[in-house]
């Protein structure tokens, strides 16, 4: 999804205000802390997720790998 935004003065400051749609798709609100990090050329915003999930969903990943792995391979060839 692409979208072009102008910032918004907000004080001294610029804000970059995010349509709802947006927001909802992430499951980002108000409280979400956001990770801002840059090369030098693009800007990139992201949600900071709970670790812990984070843990848990690779944990269900590497298990599901492991239990279908070989079936998904073949069914990619």
């Amino acid at each position: 999804m692409a979208m072009v935004k102008t910032l918004a003065k907000h004080g001294n400051s610029l804000a970059l205000v995010l349509d709802r749609g947006v927001l909802d798709l992430l499951d980002i609100d108000a409280a979400t802390p956001l990770q801002i990090t840059t090369d030098g050329k693009t800007l990139i915003v992201a949600p900071v997720r709970d670790e812990k999930r984070s843990r848990r969903f690779q944990a269900a990943l590497a298990k599901a790998n492991q239990r279908y792995g070989q079936a998904l391979k073949r069914l990619g060839e």
